[in-house]
């Protein structure tokens, strides 16, 4: 899309859920491309390996559910870099229930991770940010927040009030040259289904989704979030078809 990378060379980024999946995908990306990262996630034997491959990153171990440690991390990141330009909220975790078995308290986990956590990590950077005169915030959604889906709502819908806060930081923080945007990846091939909570258990050969197309690789996912960072579009749409709400044309 013509995309001029350069633009990213020296500035300094926040990836949370960096130690797999997407989160690594895009910590190595934004690497590659002169970015400096801040990389976080519980796994901390794995992101000082990180680190060592990664020039300039930094091995930031957090629990995203723990407010006090969102934010230190961002404390830590600042103190270290002296300025933030992006942050890329990635960690989440899958719950999936139907609504009449819902556990309570596994919900509740699934909201401080999906929602509070981000929400902490963002309020922690805004007015880093507002000093330095603007940024980036990219919060990862889900493709499933774009439809209804039996069994998925107790992560789908966390990933719908991500999205919600996320557009409407936009507006809030638009003045201040912040801009926000929220991504909505398709079925991608990572270790995500295999983490997810489940309140009925599924047979390991029907673990991994299908959908009306293939599955997307993590990478795939990092070159359209690194292509959202540089264009600042409000929404970051992995498939067009996917800006018809999620519903596949058939």
């Amino acid at each position: 899309m013509g995309t001029d990378h350069t633009k990213l060379k020296g500035k300094v980024a926040i990836v949370t859920g960096a130690s797999s999946g997407i989160g690594l995908a895009t910590a190595r990306l934004l690497a590659r491309h002169g970015v400096k990262v801040a990389l976080v996630s519980r796994s901390k034997e794995k992101l000082e390996k990180l680190a060592g491959e990664l020039p300039g990153s930094l091995a930031v171990p957090a629990d995203m559910t723990d407010i006090p440690q969102v934010k230190r991390m961002v404390e830590r990141t600042k103190a270290h870099f002296k300025k933030i330009d992006i942050l890329i909220n990635n960690a989440g975790r899958g719950y999936d229930a139907p609504v009449e078995l819902i556990d309570i308290s596994t919900f509740r986990y699934i909201y401080d991770l999906n929602i509070v956590g981000p929400i902490v990590a963002m309020q922690q950077v805004i007015p880093i940010m507002k000093k330095q005169g603007g940024g980036t915030i990219v919060n990862l959604s889900s493709g499933t927040a774009l439809m209804d889906l039996p069994r998925m709502s107790p992560y789908s819908s966390s990933k719908k009030a991500l999205a919600g806060i996320s557009l409407a930081a936009r507006q809030e923080l638009e003045g201040d040259g912040i801009i926000v945007s929220v991504a909505y990846p398709y079925i991608t091939i990572t270790e995500f289904e295999k983490n997810t909570i489940r309140a009925v258990p599924v047979p390991d050969d029907e673990i991994e989704p299908t959908g009306p197309y293939p599955s997307d690789s993590a990478e795939f996912v990092a070159g359209k979030l690194v292509e959202g960072i540089l264009t600042g579009e409000a929404e970051i749409f992995s498939h067009e078809w996917q800006k018809n709400r999620g519903r596949a044309e058939g």
